[in-house]
């Protein structure tokens, strides 16, 4: 286990039923590129598809339940910034030949967290960046997934776009399969 999932699990309960493992590599064939072994690991350790202190949505490839489907979201966002983008500025980091987003959580205020993609890059130390629910702002984190809600949900990490109230005081993560029950 990564030393920053470690830390996460001292922060964040694990759920008991973490549902099923996604098949990674129909997922990266479908992406077209690798997923971050640090994503892999907090997905295979806490199930995908999750909901965290009832405000972040944490995607899962292939979830059962689409809100939670990191494969269809990211499709979706990629046509709706599409859309936007032929209005608004792309963010500076998207003007690079062959660079794309693709989003591996959601809030239910409406704002996007995204990894960015670059040709050739190591999926292992892309930049996330997140989305306000407008479009129109951006904030970049150079730090894996497990860094950055280790930091979100121990106060090291304070986005400017996420809700105020996140993280809560007590942490909690569902399941997509639990917020079916």
């Amino acid at each position: 286990m990564n030393p920053d999932l470690t830390r996460l699990t001292g922060l964040l309960p694990r759920p008991q039923d973490r549902g099923r493992i996604p098949d990674w590599n129909a997922a990266e064939s479908t992406l077209q590129t690798s997923l971050p072994a640090d994503y892999k690991e907090l997905v295979e350790a806490y199930g995908g598809g999750g909901f965290i202190d009832g405000y972040l949505l944490f995607l899962e490839p292939g979830c059962r339940n689409g809100i939670y489907d990191l494969l269809k979201i990211t499709r979706e966002r990629e046509e709706a910034n599409d859309s936007l983008w032929q209005f608004e500025d792309k963010p500076t980091e998207l003007e690079a030949a062959g660079t794309r987003l693709i989003c591996w959580a959601t809030t239910d205020n409406g704002e996007y967290l995204y990894w960015l993609v670059g040709q050739g890059d190591d999926p292992d130390t892309r930049p996330i960046l997140v989305n306000d629910e407008s479009g129109e702002h951006w904030e970049r984190y150079d730090m894996t997934v497990t860094r950055f809600l280790v930091g979100e949900l121990g106060g090291e990490v304070r986005s400017q776009i996420l809700w105020g109230e996140f993280p809560q005081p007590v942490h909690e993560f569902r399941t997509a399969t639990a917020m079916a029950d």
